[in-house]
């Protein structure tokens, strides 16, 4: 195993011997495949934590919460079926982690009690990281 300069790339390759064979990769890619898969297990277990929330949220409080929720699931749905296009600002937003977790942080410490809302929040921010995890995140960047 050692380290050298690619002239095509101009990259540090890693190269493992093999007999004859050089089973090379380059630094920059090797991280991204572990980075990747940690990335993507923490996206899934937020899912399954807010989801668990949710639930909890909308037995503690009743059908008005539940209806919250299941409705700001299916908001990124909803913006789709709208025919919001994807490089839109509507889309952008309706995918982007900051604005339900405002939500629920404004909640968590503002004067407003209104449980509805709370769980509005859990069930848009449970959503984008289900699709997180599923590699969909509906945002470009710019």
């Amino acid at each position: 195993m050692g380290t050298t300069t690619d002239p095509e790339l101009g990259r540090n390759v890693i190269f493992i011997r093999i007999g004859e064979q050089d089973m090379g990769k380059t630094m920059p890619d090797l991280p991204q495949g572990i980075l990747g898969w940690v990335r993507t297990a923490c996206w899934a277990a937020l899912a399954l934590f807010l989801a668990a929330f949710a639930v909890f949220e909308s037995v503690k409080y009743g059908v008005p919460t539940s209806a919250a929720a299941l409705v700001f699931v299916a908001l990124p749905n909803l913006a789709r079926l709208a025919r919001v296009p994807a490089s839109g600002v509507l889309h952008q937003a309706v995918h982007r982690v900051w604005i339900p977790l405002a939500v629920l942080v404004g909640y968590t410490f503002g004067p407003i009690v209104w449980p509805p809302l709370f769980t509005a929040g859990l069930g848009w921010l449970t959503r984008i990281a289900v699709d997180r995890a599923l590699g969909r995140s509906g945002v470009s960047v710019r």
